[in-house]
Protein backbone atom coordinates (compact mmCIF):
# COMPACT_ATOMS: atom_id res chain seq x y z
CA UNK A 1 0.00 0.00 0.00
CA UNK A 2 2.99 2.39 1.10
CA UNK A 3 4.53 1.60 -2.06
CA UNK A 4 1.60 2.11 -4.31
CA UNK A 5 1.34 5.67 -2.36
CA UNK A 6 4.72 6.97 -3.08
CA UNK A 7 4.65 7.47 -6.89
CA UNK A 8 1.27 9.01 -6.39
CA UNK A 9 2.91 11.48 -3.49
CA UNK A 10 6.05 12.14 -6.32
CA UNK A 11 3.04 12.66 -8.66
CA UNK A 12 1.59 15.32 -6.77
CA UNK A 13 4.90 17.16 -5.68
CA UNK A 14 5.41 17.29 -9.47
CA UNK A 15 2.15 18.56 -11.04
CA UNK A 16 2.57 20.96 -8.47
CA UNK A 17 5.89 22.59 -9.50
CA UNK A 18 4.40 22.26 -13.17
CA UNK A 19 1.90 24.48 -11.67
CA UNK A 20 3.62 27.02 -10.06
CA UNK A 21 6.51 27.05 -12.38
CA UNK A 22 4.63 29.54 -14.75
CA UNK A 23 3.83 32.13 -11.99
CA UNK A 24 8.02 31.72 -10.83
CA UNK A 25 8.89 32.47 -14.40
CA UNK A 26 5.90 35.90 -14.78
CA UNK A 27 7.30 36.91 -11.66
CA UNK A 28 10.94 36.65 -12.73
CA UNK A 29 10.60 38.48 -15.99
CA UNK A 30 9.33 42.07 -16.22
CA UNK A 31 6.78 41.46 -19.52
CA UNK A 32 8.96 44.36 -20.45
CA UNK A 33 11.92 42.99 -20.74
CA UNK A 34 13.47 39.88 -21.84
CA UNK A 35 15.62 37.41 -19.30
CA UNK A 36 18.12 35.00 -19.63
CA UNK A 37 20.69 33.47 -17.18
CA UNK A 38 20.04 36.46 -14.21
CA UNK A 39 20.46 38.80 -16.97
CA UNK A 40 17.43 41.05 -17.51
CA UNK A 41 17.24 43.58 -20.67
CA UNK A 42 15.07 46.32 -21.01
CA UNK A 43 17.04 48.03 -23.11
CA UNK A 44 14.93 50.56 -25.34
CA UNK A 45 11.93 49.65 -24.16
CA UNK A 46 10.26 53.04 -23.96
CA UNK A 47 9.71 52.74 -20.26
CA UNK A 48 9.20 55.56 -17.96
CA UNK A 49 10.05 54.05 -14.56
CA UNK A 50 12.42 51.05 -13.37
CA UNK A 51 10.47 48.04 -13.91
CA UNK A 52 8.95 45.65 -11.20
CA UNK A 53 8.36 42.08 -10.51
CA UNK A 54 12.23 41.50 -11.53
CA UNK A 55 13.70 38.13 -9.91
CA UNK A 56 15.99 38.44 -6.93
CA UNK A 57 18.74 36.86 -7.79
CA UNK A 58 19.19 39.06 -11.11
CA UNK A 59 23.04 40.24 -11.41
CA UNK A 60 23.00 42.22 -14.82
CA UNK A 61 19.52 44.90 -15.29
CA UNK A 62 20.48 47.42 -18.55
CA UNK A 63 17.90 49.79 -18.96
CA UNK A 64 19.87 52.10 -21.08
CA UNK A 65 17.80 53.91 -24.02
CA UNK A 66 14.71 54.39 -22.35
CA UNK A 67 12.63 57.49 -20.85
CA UNK A 68 13.22 57.31 -17.28
CA UNK A 69 13.41 60.63 -15.93
CA UNK A 70 13.90 59.91 -11.77
CA UNK A 71 14.75 57.00 -9.67
CA UNK A 72 13.11 56.87 -6.15
CA UNK A 73 13.87 55.88 -2.88
CA UNK A 74 15.14 51.76 -2.81
CA UNK A 75 13.89 50.97 -6.49
CA UNK A 76 15.90 48.06 -7.06
CA UNK A 77 14.85 46.61 -3.60
CA UNK A 78 14.16 43.07 -5.25
CA UNK A 79 17.36 42.49 -6.87
CA UNK A 80 20.04 42.92 -4.16
CA UNK A 81 22.67 41.08 -5.88
CA UNK A 82 22.93 42.71 -8.78
CA UNK A 83 26.47 43.43 -9.94
CA UNK A 84 25.77 45.54 -13.35
CA UNK A 85 23.61 48.53 -13.77
CA UNK A 86 23.46 50.14 -16.43
CA UNK A 87 21.03 53.60 -16.83
CA UNK A 88 22.76 55.33 -19.75
CA UNK A 89 20.80 57.46 -22.07
CA UNK A 90 17.61 58.64 -20.14
CA UNK A 91 16.41 62.11 -19.38
CA UNK A 92 17.05 61.11 -15.79
CA UNK A 93 17.34 64.77 -13.61
CA UNK A 94 17.11 63.23 -10.36
CA UNK A 95 18.12 60.29 -7.99
CA UNK A 96 16.74 59.47 -4.51
CA UNK A 97 19.87 59.83 -1.94
CA UNK A 98 18.45 55.83 -0.70
CA UNK A 99 18.26 54.71 -4.43
CA UNK A 100 20.55 52.17 -4.39
CA UNK A 101 20.18 51.06 -0.66
CA UNK A 102 20.55 47.07 -0.62
CA UNK A 103 22.57 46.85 -3.61
CA UNK A 104 25.93 46.36 -1.58
CA UNK A 105 27.42 43.72 -4.14
CA UNK A 106 27.38 46.51 -6.92
CA UNK A 107 30.33 46.97 -8.71
CA UNK A 108 29.53 48.66 -12.19
CA UNK A 109 27.18 52.10 -11.99
CA UNK A 110 26.59 53.90 -15.44
CA UNK A 111 24.41 57.13 -15.85
CA UNK A 112 26.21 58.31 -18.79
CA UNK A 113 24.14 60.35 -20.90
CA UNK A 114 21.39 61.85 -18.70
CA UNK A 115 20.80 65.08 -17.33
CA UNK A 116 21.41 64.96 -13.73
CA UNK A 117 22.95 68.66 -12.59
CA UNK A 118 24.17 67.00 -8.85
CA UNK A 119 25.42 64.09 -7.09
CA UNK A 120 23.84 63.57 -3.83
CA UNK A 121 27.34 61.93 -0.98
CA UNK A 122 24.75 59.67 0.21
CA UNK A 123 23.71 57.67 -2.97
CA UNK A 124 27.11 55.76 -2.98
CA UNK A 125 27.47 54.96 0.97
CA UNK A 126 25.52 51.69 1.24
CA UNK A 127 27.94 50.36 -1.58
CA UNK A 128 31.39 49.58 -0.87
CA UNK A 129 32.38 47.28 -3.93
CA UNK A 130 32.19 49.64 -6.66
CA UNK A 131 34.58 49.65 -9.07
CA UNK A 132 33.38 51.28 -12.57
CA UNK A 133 31.01 54.51 -12.28
CA UNK A 134 30.04 56.15 -15.64
CA UNK A 135 28.75 60.09 -14.62
CA UNK A 136 29.69 61.24 -18.30
CA UNK A 137 27.79 63.31 -20.60
CA UNK A 138 25.64 64.78 -18.16
CA UNK A 139 25.35 68.07 -16.24
CA UNK A 140 27.16 68.26 -13.44
CA UNK A 141 28.50 71.01 -11.59
CA UNK A 142 30.90 69.08 -8.85
CA UNK A 143 31.65 66.15 -6.93
CA UNK A 144 30.92 66.69 -3.10
CA UNK A 145 34.74 66.02 -1.98
CA UNK A 146 33.05 64.30 1.46
CA UNK A 147 31.94 60.63 -1.03
CA UNK A 148 35.79 60.01 -1.30
CA UNK A 149 35.40 57.05 0.92
CA UNK A 150 32.80 55.25 -1.39
CA UNK A 151 35.28 55.87 -4.51
CA UNK A 152 38.20 54.13 -2.75
CA UNK A 153 37.65 50.84 -4.83
CA UNK A 154 36.96 52.34 -7.99
CA UNK A 155 39.22 51.71 -11.15
CA UNK A 156 37.32 53.43 -13.41
CA UNK A 157 35.61 57.18 -13.14
CA UNK A 158 33.82 58.99 -16.08
CA UNK A 159 33.33 62.93 -15.35
CA UNK A 160 34.21 63.85 -19.49
CA UNK A 161 31.18 66.27 -21.15
CA UNK A 162 29.83 67.73 -18.00
CA UNK A 163 30.06 71.39 -16.70
CA UNK A 164 33.20 70.60 -13.89
CA UNK A 165 35.72 74.07 -12.87
CA UNK A 166 37.48 72.11 -10.40
CA UNK A 167 37.82 69.05 -8.79
CA UNK A 168 38.31 68.34 -4.98
CA UNK A 169 42.35 66.53 -4.48
CA UNK A 170 40.92 65.32 -1.50
CA UNK A 171 38.44 63.57 -3.79
CA UNK A 172 40.85 62.17 -5.64
CA UNK A 173 43.27 61.30 -3.60
CA UNK A 174 40.77 59.04 -2.15
CA UNK A 175 40.54 56.83 -5.29
CA UNK A 176 43.77 54.66 -4.61
CA UNK A 177 42.60 51.60 -6.94
CA UNK A 178 41.82 54.47 -10.18
CA UNK A 179 44.03 53.25 -13.13
CA UNK A 180 41.64 54.97 -15.99
CA UNK A 181 40.04 58.35 -15.59
CA UNK A 182 38.32 61.00 -18.31
CA UNK A 183 37.59 64.55 -18.06
CA UNK A 184 37.78 65.84 -21.16
CA UNK A 185 35.07 67.91 -22.24
CA UNK A 186 34.60 70.11 -19.14
CA UNK A 187 34.53 73.74 -18.99
CA UNK A 188 37.94 74.41 -16.42
CA UNK A 189 38.92 77.19 -14.69
CA UNK A 190 42.23 76.78 -14.26
CA UNK A 191 42.86 79.59 -11.45
CA UNK A 192 44.70 78.94 -7.57
CA UNK A 193 41.98 76.43 -7.10
CA UNK A 194 43.09 73.69 -10.08
CA UNK A 195 47.01 73.28 -9.03
CA UNK A 196 45.56 70.61 -7.16
CA UNK A 197 44.24 68.72 -9.17
CA UNK A 198 47.27 69.52 -11.69
CA UNK A 199 49.91 67.87 -8.94
CA UNK A 200 47.71 64.95 -8.27
CA UNK A 201 47.22 64.46 -12.49
CA UNK A 202 50.88 64.51 -12.54
CA UNK A 203 51.61 61.91 -9.70
CA UNK A 204 48.59 59.65 -11.10
CA UNK A 205 50.31 59.67 -14.46
CA UNK A 206 53.40 58.92 -13.47
CA UNK A 207 51.62 55.62 -11.95
CA UNK A 208 50.37 54.40 -14.73
CA UNK A 209 47.07 56.03 -14.55
CA UNK A 210 45.44 56.39 -18.53
CA UNK A 211 43.38 59.95 -18.70
CA UNK A 212 42.40 62.54 -21.57
CA UNK A 213 42.90 65.62 -21.62
CA UNK A 214 41.88 69.08 -19.40
CA UNK A 215 41.60 71.67 -21.19
CA UNK A 216 41.29 75.22 -19.91
CA UNK A 217 38.50 77.52 -20.31
CA UNK A 218 39.49 80.01 -18.49
CA UNK A 219 40.77 82.48 -17.68
CA UNK A 220 41.09 83.60 -21.71
CA UNK A 221 44.91 83.55 -21.50
CA UNK A 222 44.73 79.70 -20.89
CA UNK A 223 42.05 78.79 -22.65
CA UNK A 224 42.70 75.44 -24.41
CA UNK A 225 45.64 74.29 -23.07
CA UNK A 226 46.15 71.62 -21.42
CA UNK A 227 46.64 71.48 -17.72
CA UNK A 228 49.24 69.36 -17.42
CA UNK A 229 51.72 70.72 -20.03
CA UNK A 230 51.02 74.72 -18.34
CA UNK A 231 54.01 75.34 -17.01
CA UNK A 232 54.55 76.73 -13.37
CA UNK A 233 55.88 79.74 -13.61
CA UNK A 234 52.21 80.61 -14.78
CA UNK A 235 51.15 80.26 -11.86
CA UNK A 236 53.32 83.46 -9.70
CA UNK A 237 49.60 85.11 -8.73
CA UNK A 238 49.06 82.25 -5.92
CA UNK A 239 52.49 83.23 -4.52
CA UNK A 240 50.60 85.58 -2.57
CA UNK A 241 48.87 83.67 -0.08
CA UNK A 242 51.19 80.28 -0.58
CA UNK A 243 53.27 80.67 2.44
CA UNK A 244 50.11 81.41 4.86
CA UNK A 245 48.39 78.20 3.55
CA UNK A 246 51.21 76.19 4.06
CA UNK A 247 51.67 77.10 7.82
CA UNK A 248 47.66 77.01 8.40
CA UNK A 249 47.38 73.62 7.80
CA UNK A 250 50.78 71.78 9.16
CA UNK A 251 48.74 70.93 11.67
CA UNK A 252 45.73 69.23 9.42
CA UNK A 253 48.71 67.65 7.53
CA UNK A 254 50.64 65.95 10.22
CA UNK A 255 47.10 64.93 11.20
CA UNK A 256 46.31 63.10 7.76
CA UNK A 257 50.08 61.88 7.71
CA UNK A 258 49.26 60.03 10.55
CA UNK A 259 46.25 58.50 9.58
CA UNK A 260 47.44 57.65 6.21
CA UNK A 261 50.75 56.06 5.03
CA UNK A 262 51.39 56.75 1.35
CA UNK A 263 55.21 55.78 -0.02
CA UNK A 264 55.99 57.62 -3.18
CA UNK A 265 58.42 57.38 -5.64
CA UNK A 266 61.69 59.06 -6.24
CA UNK A 267 62.84 62.40 -7.55
CA UNK A 268 62.08 60.97 -11.04
CA UNK A 269 58.65 62.27 -10.51
CA UNK A 270 57.36 64.44 -12.07
CA UNK A 271 55.08 65.92 -9.48
CA UNK A 272 58.11 66.24 -6.98
CA UNK A 273 59.07 68.96 -9.81
CA UNK A 274 56.08 70.60 -7.61
CA UNK A 275 59.24 70.95 -4.70
CA UNK A 276 60.32 73.94 -6.67
CA UNK A 277 57.75 75.57 -7.30
CA UNK A 278 55.31 76.94 -4.28
CA UNK A 279 53.97 73.44 -2.93
CA UNK A 280 51.43 75.45 -0.77
CA UNK A 281 49.75 77.84 -3.23
CA UNK A 282 45.89 77.29 -1.75
CA UNK A 283 44.16 75.14 -4.61
CA UNK A 284 45.57 76.88 -7.89
CA UNK A 285 46.83 78.96 -10.07
CA UNK A 286 47.28 82.67 -10.50
CA UNK A 287 44.80 82.99 -13.53
CA UNK A 288 45.98 85.99 -15.15
CA UNK A 289 44.11 89.24 -14.84
CA UNK A 290 41.29 90.82 -13.13
CA UNK A 291 39.86 89.37 -9.84
CA UNK A 292 42.44 86.46 -9.53
CA UNK A 293 43.64 86.97 -6.34
CA UNK A 294 40.52 86.90 -4.79
CA UNK A 295 40.52 82.95 -5.47
CA UNK A 296 43.11 82.00 -3.53
CA UNK A 297 41.43 82.11 -0.49
CA UNK A 298 43.28 79.33 1.75
CA UNK A 299 40.83 76.12 2.31
CA UNK A 300 41.43 73.16 4.83
CA UNK A 301 42.00 70.76 1.78
CA UNK A 302 44.19 67.71 1.87
CA UNK A 303 47.37 68.30 0.56
CA UNK A 304 49.68 65.93 -1.98
CA UNK A 305 51.80 63.47 0.06
CA UNK A 306 55.31 65.52 -1.60
CA UNK A 307 54.60 68.06 0.62
CA UNK A 308 54.43 66.29 3.38
CA UNK A 309 57.68 65.13 2.68
CA UNK A 310 58.78 68.53 2.23
CA UNK A 311 57.67 69.37 5.52
CA UNK A 312 59.59 66.62 6.82
CA UNK A 313 62.64 66.89 5.16
CA UNK A 314 62.63 70.72 6.77
CA UNK A 315 61.67 69.34 10.41
CA UNK A 316 64.59 66.83 10.26
CA UNK A 317 67.23 68.95 8.49
CA UNK A 318 66.58 71.45 10.97
CA UNK A 319 66.81 69.06 14.02
CA UNK A 320 70.10 67.76 12.29
CA UNK A 321 71.21 71.37 12.15
CA UNK A 322 70.92 72.15 15.33
CA UNK A 323 72.65 68.83 16.60
CA UNK A 324 75.30 69.79 14.57
CA UNK A 325 75.50 73.50 16.44
CA UNK A 326 75.30 71.94 19.99
CA UNK A 327 78.09 69.60 18.96
CA UNK A 328 80.12 72.60 17.68
CA UNK A 329 79.22 74.54 21.03
CA UNK A 330 80.23 71.60 23.12
CA UNK A 331 83.46 71.20 21.22
CA UNK A 332 84.52 75.47 21.55
CA UNK A 333 83.51 75.20 24.90
CA UNK A 334 85.91 72.32 25.41
CA UNK A 335 88.94 73.86 22.94
CA UNK A 336 88.86 77.10 25.35
CA UNK A 337 88.45 75.01 28.82
CA UNK A 338 91.73 73.11 27.51
CA UNK A 339 93.44 76.32 26.19
CA UNK A 340 92.85 77.74 29.87
CA UNK A 341 94.56 74.75 31.53
CA UNK A 342 97.25 74.28 29.18
CA UNK A 343 97.70 78.08 29.55
CA UNK A 344 97.74 78.11 33.71
CA UNK A 345 99.98 74.62 33.54
CA UNK A 346 102.48 76.41 31.56
CA UNK A 347 102.63 79.53 33.67
CA UNK A 348 103.60 77.37 36.59
CA UNK A 349 105.72 75.20 34.70
CA UNK A 350 107.61 77.95 33.73
CA UNK A 351 107.29 80.00 37.76
CA UNK A 352 108.78 76.46 38.76
CA UNK A 353 111.99 76.81 36.25
CA UNK A 354 112.44 80.50 37.35
CA UNK A 355 112.25 79.34 41.29
CA UNK A 356 114.76 76.73 40.38
CA UNK A 357 117.04 78.91 38.24
CA UNK A 358 116.83 80.81 41.48
CA UNK A 359 117.93 78.26 43.57
CA UNK A 360 120.75 77.09 42.00
CA UNK A 361 122.24 80.60 41.49
CA UNK A 362 122.48 80.97 45.20
CA UNK A 363 123.92 77.36 46.17
CA UNK A 364 126.54 78.58 43.26
CA UNK A 365 127.61 81.57 45.19
CA UNK A 366 127.18 80.18 48.27
CA UNK A 367 129.74 77.20 46.75
CA UNK A 368 131.91 80.08 45.41
CA UNK A 369 132.29 81.97 49.11
CA UNK A 370 132.89 79.21 51.38
CA UNK A 371 136.75 78.57 49.61
CA UNK A 372 137.43 82.52 49.80
CA UNK A 373 136.38 82.32 53.74
CA UNK A 374 138.78 79.34 54.31
CA UNK A 375 141.66 80.86 52.41
CA UNK A 376 141.22 84.18 54.72
CA UNK A 377 141.30 82.03 57.37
Amino acid sequence: MQAAQTPLAEMRVILVCALLSPLSLARACPKECSCNNKVVDCRGRGLYDIPRRLHPETQELYLQDNRIRGIVSMAFREIPLVRILDLSNNSITSISPTALLGLRTLQRLSLAHNSLREFDRRLLIPIHSLSRLDLSHNSLGGLPGAMGDSLKNLSFLGLAYNRLTRLDRSLMEAMTHLDGLTLQGNPWRCDCQLIGLKLWLETYVFKGGAIDEVLCSQPEEMKNKDLQKVPYELFHACMATSYHYLFANIHHLESERLLRGHTHGNHANPAIHALHVPMAMGEGFGGGGGGGMTECEPKQKQRPVNLRHAIATVIITGVVCGIVCLMMLAAAVYGCAYAAIMAKYQRELKKNEELAATKGADHARADDKEPLENAIA
